[in-house]
């Protein structure tokens, strides 16, 4: 499923300044309990819970071409993350400044660990 992106400024800010945070190497996750989830969910055809994620990039990281990169490094890691969460969150992954150099697998074993230690993997199935 394609995941949505945040798009209004305060929910950033809510997820920054309310969500829990785990800070690694090459990246910042926050993650918050999205209280529109249910509203969302009937709108959705699926009628299914979704996370809504966001990508925040500072200038410290390098200029627009370093930054776009980043933020397509980031993108493909979260994607192969993504079917394993929880649902129902606002997700916003910051980079740090170490990032310029480092290939989406390592973003996606980061964002693997940060996740485990914000507890937003699901369980297994009984079945």
């Amino acid at each position: 499923m394609k995941y949505t992106t945040l798009k209004e400024h305060h929910l950033y800010q809510k997820t920054f300044q309310r969500g829990a945070r785990f800070s690694g190497r090459y990246l910042s996750v926050f993650v918050l309990r999205d209280y529109a989830a249910g509203r969302l969910r009937k709108e959705n055809p699926e009628k299914r819970f979704y996370n809504r994620f966001g990508v925040s990039v500072t200038k410290k990281v390098g200029g627009a071409v370093q930054r776009s990169r980043v933020k397509r490094i980031l993108r493909a890691g979260y994607r192969a993350v993504e079917p394993e969460l929880k649902t129902g969150f606002l997700v916003v992954i910051s980079p740090r400044e170490g990032i310029l150099n480092v290939k989406s697998t390592d973003v996606e074993r980061e964002l693997r660990r940060g996740f485990s230690k914000l507890k937003m993997f699901r369980e297994p199935s009984a079945s």
